[in-house]
């Protein structure tokens, strides 16, 4: 890493000046995820295996199906960074997951809420009394339920099916449930493959793509830190100036079908602003109310406290190449 970013993070309270000297890393563990196309590249070229080569140290990747399985290993101590979605990343945060985010991989629109082609289901009202999949502590299941309250519906008008996304979307396409609330790539593959219909699309609902890291490693390895943010910048240069090579890599990956590929990374998928900062501090503050409502943290819980301890801008700011 260059000397002068690491005296930029220094300067900013990032970077203790001690730690720069600390002892090699042995292994290093990141989640790939195939609704994180940036991850996947940064796997495919190794960045990161040669960013750490002359300490010996390993890199260890583990995939993650979903915010809620990459949650799941931050808080077990299984990885040391993390890709999830932001409302889920509040969710776990606020619930005792101890976790921080430097850096933010993308913006997607990567859920929507799905039927079959032939449903009679028009409107979001039509989904009261229905059977509907969704992963808990995923975007798209927090998407369902502020898709509900925006028609005045809450979690116990429907029956809400839990399964992890591949199944939600066998359990549609096989009419074991009514609805789905999506995720890409498998529901941009439903869409193109299944003929599947999306019922209710609100941008706004999707949270940012969330790089988090527990915070105890943050804490004593800013410098590993600021060196995975820098991988990532590159990963996500690359995947901003060839889309279409990005889209062959999670084709491949994600076992999907190019065209499937394209509509994710290229028409659902913004990797322009990866520097956490007020926009991603305000979207979850509007979405932060549904978590009270359907009451998924403890009564009294300060949200904005919790936001405010989630998102770190420090690490990225001198690392990010703005286009």
């Amino acid at each position: 890493m260059k000397r002068r970013s690491l005296l930029q993070l220094a300067a900013l309270g990032a970077l203790p000046i001690g730690s720069v000297r600390a002892a090699p890393l042995e292994e290093l563990r990141l989640d790939y995820a195939y609704y994180s196309p940036t991850s996947l590249v940064l796997r495919h070229f190794g960045w990161l295996e040669e960013e750490f080569k002359a300490e010996g140290t390993r890199i260890k990747w583990v995939l993650s199906a979903g915010s809620n399985r990459a949650l799941e290993y931050l808080n077990a101590n299984s990885i040391d960074f993390g890709s999830s979605a932001g409302l889920a990343a509040l969710l776990a945060r606020a619930n005792g997951n101890p976790i921080r985010t430097p850096y933010i991989y993308s913006r997607p629109e990567w859920t929507a809420l799905v039927v079959p082609k032939n449903s009679p289901i028009r409107s979001l009202a039509d989904l009261r009394g229905k059977k509907v999949a969704a992963t808990k502590g995923t975007d798209p299941y927090l998407f369902l339920l502020r898709a509900l309250h925006s028609v005045g519906l809450k979690r116990t008008d429907i029956e809400h099916v839990s399964l992890q996304h591949a199944d939600g979307r066998a359990a549609l396409e096989q009419g074991r449930v009514d609805a789905w609330a999506g995720l890409d790539p498998h529901m941009a593959a439903s869409e193109l493959e299944g003929g599947a219909r999306l019922l209710y699309r609100n941008v706004g609902f999707n949270t940012y793509g969330f790089l988090n890291v527990r915070e105890d490693f943050l804490a004593s390895r800013p410098g590993e830190t600021a060196r995975v943010i820098k991988a990532y910048e590159r990963a996500r240069a690359w995947t901003r100036a060839n889309p279409s090579e990005a889209a062959k890599i999670l084709s491949s990956e994600a076992k999907v079908s190019l065209p499937v590929a394209l509509l994710q990374v290229k028409l659902r998928s913004d990797f322009s602003n990866p520097q956490p900062g007020a926009e991603h501090l305000r979207a979850l503050q509007l979405a932060a109310p549904i978590l009270r409502d359907e009451a998924l943290v403890k009564p009294g819980t300060d949200l904005d406290k919790v936001i405010a301890s989630l998102i770190d801008v420090r690490f990225a700011r001198p690392l990010v190449a703005r286009a």
